[in-house]
């Protein structure tokens, strides 16, 4: 029996992942070793490996089958465009993406004046303003400290992941449009879900039944 192995985005997501595979059988003790500096690890009983990896990197790891299976937040997908099945939401790490700004700022939007948006998310923001919205836009890509953009004058609004929107009250901004709703999901290799056809859907199917029981 070959190797099942999964690619985990690194931090709380995974370690909710992992929370949640337990509960279906899938553990892997190694994992839990916190000065571990192993980058592979694995449960031979059950045939699986597990790797963590940078959120924007998964994607790229289950496309070119270095993983079989993936768990990662649907902005990661959405941005990354990889050509694989995304066969499930896990319902975990909810949260939404939004255009904020300040309230002011409401106006460009309904009138679809030419803005300037800055965002970690370009191909989300291009994707939303051009072809949902229909509003011309110059779209500056950011790493880090997204909501500083409109309050320096760098843009007028921003495109970004709201949880509970402190962060945009605490700085005078606020949500002005969702495009969409997020969650973790699960992706699987296009390869590999033929291959691993029988293996893969009963993980699917117990993770179903699982969120089924969890939410009755």
């Amino acid at each position: 029996m070959r190797y099942l192995t999964f690619a985990l985005a690194k931090g709380r997501l995974a370690n909710q992942t992992l929370r949640m595979f337990e509960r279906i059988g899938i553990t892997c003790e190694e994992m839990k070793e916190k000065d571990s500096r192993k980058l592979i690890f694995t449960n031979d009983k059950l045939g699986f490996k597990f790797f963590l990896a940078k959120a924007s990197d998964v994607p790229t790891y289950v496309e070119y089958g270095a993983a079989d299976i993936g768990v990662v937040g649907k902005d990661t997908i959405l941005e990354e465009g990889r050509k694989l099945y995304e066969v499930m939401d896990l319902g975990i790490g909810r949260c939404r993406m939004c255009v904020c700004g300040p309230p002011s700022a409401k106006k460009y939007l309904k009138h679809h004046e030419r803005i300037r948006v800055a965002t970690k998310y370009p191909e989300i923001a291009k994707d939303y303003f051009y072809n949902k919205k229909h509003q011309t836009v110059e779209i500056i890509k950011l790493n880090g400290s997204i909501e500083l953009a409109p309050i320096v004058g760098l843009s007028e609004v921003i495109v970004d992941i709201v949880e509970t929107g402190s962060t945009l009250r605490e700085n005078g901004l606020t949500v002005l449009e969702e495009i969409c709703p997020l969650s973790a999901c699960m992706v699987v290799n296009q390869i590999s879900m033929k291959r691993e056809n029988d293996r893969i859907t009963k993980l699917i199917m117990d993770l179903r039944l699982l969120l089924q029981e969890e939410n009755q």
